[in-house]
């Protein structure tokens, strides 16, 4: 108990003021951890505040339609991840009576939800003394309790929650966990941690070794894959032509200008209006813009629409998207 009680202290003194904070509505929790999920705290606050004005409970997200739903999240990407809350919210409904499920198992078989979120959702609203193990809880659990082996590794992931396990304050699990997040997001950062002024300076294995910037151990990062979009936009009046994406892609669902895309860069489409680039965790897009202005449209295929530049805001649209329009706007 001493590491909970440690961490605990620290956390009633340093924790952040978030709109979420203090939150026990497991509906609540669970979305401002799917937002927080590949979203830094800054940017993910705004977006919480707005998909709860539009969605304030599982039926109003049940009941949206997925359009609105990856509108009202458009910008944030990870689009799967709408996708998925917005289908666990119909599963709570169908399955659950409309009631957010307290039992840990239940949630995490919930599409989209994690051990980690699962576990969250179970310590903070239900009191369960289910460890949230995240990076930044893997990365303060590696550095003070000297775990040492590739924690890309599921067996090292399953080492630390265990540790977590021991640790656990059964009384407290929600403020525990919130505790953990805070402190390696504030404090035992990846770089420059605050070892100076750490309370566990005593006892951190990785300070007394000194090998607080080795740890923890992380193989390298997978190539990505490169991408090269030419997006044609067609220009008559105050028209023009999107698409709906299909398959299994990413940006599934998601609206776009005629897209072509080539194996590598291609200089036979001319010069790009606009060149925009943007990089995903797997995959970096090249994207060209070609603005054409023309009397007439070409003819349209089944998944693409004419439509007024002032109604596309009505449409998600993937973030080069909006950051093209942007542009666009301000020429």
């Amino acid at each position: 108990m001493a590491f909970a009680d440690t961490l605990i202290g620290w956390y009633e003194e340093h924790q952040r003021d978030l709109p979420w904070r203090g939150e026990t509505d497991p509906y609540k929790i669970w979305v401002s951890e799917i937002i927080l999920q590949q979203t830094r705290v800054q940017q993910g606050w705004d977006y919480y505040l707005r998909f709860i004005d539009n969605f304030p409970n599982v039926k109003a997200l049940a009941e949206a339609e997925e359009e609105r739903v990856l509108r009202v999240w458009q910008g944030l990407g990870y689009y799967s991840r709408a996708r998925n809350m917005h289908a666990a919210a119909q599963e709570i409904m169908t399955q659950h009576g409309g009631v957010f499920p307290k039992d840990y198992d239940n949630i995490l078989a919930l599409k989209g939800i994690g051990p980690y979120t699962a576990a969250a959702i179970a310590s903070i609203a239900f009191h369960q003394p289910f460890p949230a193990v995240d990076g930044n809880v893997i990365r303060i659990i590696s550095r003070i309790f000297g775990v040492c082996d590739d924690v890309s590794q599921p067996a090292v992931v399953k080492r630390i929650t265990e540790i977590c396990e021991t640790h656990i304050d059964r009384k407290r699990p929600g403020i525990f966990n919130q505790a953990a997040m805070d402190f390696g997001a504030m404090h035992c950062t990846p770089k420059s941690p605050k070892c100076e002024d750490c309370p566990f300076v005593t006892t951190c294995y990785a300070l007394k070794n000194q090998l607080v910037e080795v740890l923890p151990v992380k193989k390298k990062k997978t190539e990505q894959r490169h991408r090269y979009f030419h997006y044609t936009v067609y220009i008559a009046d105050d028209q023009t032509i999107i698409e709906q994406r299909t398959g299994s892609d990413i940006w599934k669902n998601m609206y776009q200008f005629p897209l072509v895309e080539t194996a590598g860069e291609d200089s036979s489409f001319g010069e790009p209006t606009v060149r925009l680039r943007e990089v995903l965790t797997h995959q970096i897009i090249h994207a060209d813009f070609y603005v054409i202005s023309v009397e007439k449209f070409p003819k349209t295929f089944d998944n693409q629409m004419v439509v007024t530049f002032s109604d596309l805001s009505k449409y998600p649209m993937p973030k080069i998207m909006t950051e093209f329009l942007k542009g666009l706007s301000e020429r």
